[in-house]
């Protein structure tokens, strides 16, 4: 009974300590200053745990047709590259301001966990689902699974394309069009 009273008086001691450091500011949450190891250890775990766990059940489509890698690219150059990079650039104001860093999706041995279902899946998981606290949104709060499963396709591909073919796949038609309009009536 004394070694239970022991263990409960323990736990609560350090509840105690640890909502004294928490409450009197004593942790820095600045993304410029990096987690301790310990700590920076545990919310990967929690982070890769999680996703896998949450990620288990959903059922892939045919990422490798063309229709879907072009329609990602857009997407991703509108909402991924400022942080997760595109061909040629290495960093951006944003992707060097956030901590932890995003994953460089131009890097083939970064996108080669997407390669297998698992990894699929996974990266669909935290595009719809964003990260707490790492500066990913939640983008299946404004995009259906299609467009998801697209970006998905066109990180896949990524890391193979040049800055040529990076520009081709990732420009909207509805942009060219407006942009073409606006040429010819500016030129009247």
């Amino acid at each position: 009974m004394k070694f239970l009273l022991g263990i409960v008086s323990g736990l609560l001691l350090l509840a105690v300590g640890m909502a004294v450091i928490v409450f009197n500011g004593r942790i820095n949450i600045g993304a410029d200053h990096e987690h301790s190891p310990l700590v920076y250890g545990l919310l990967e775990k929690a982070r890769i745990s999680s996703i896998e766990h949450a990620s288990r059940d959903i059922d892939v489509p045919k990422l490798d047709e063309a229709a879907s890698i072009s329609a990602g690219g857009a997407d991703y150059k509108d909402m991924c590259a400022s942080c997760h990079l595109s061909p040629g650039v290495e960093q951006t104001d944003l992707s060097t301001g956030l901590y932890p860093r995003p994953p460089n999706f131009t890097d083939a041995n970064v996108v080669s966990r997407f390669a297998t279902d698992a990894g699929a899946k996974q990266g669909f998981w935290a595009i719809k689902h964003g990260i707490m606290a790492s500066g990913m949104p939640a983008w299946g709060a404004s995009h259906d699974d299609k467009r998801i499963w697209d970006m998905v396709a066109f990180i896949r591909e990524l890391p193979e394309l040049d800055s040529n073919q990076y520009a081709i796949l990732t420009t909207r038609f509805d942009d060219v069009v407006m942009r073409d309009a606006f040429d010819s009536e500016t030129a009247q």
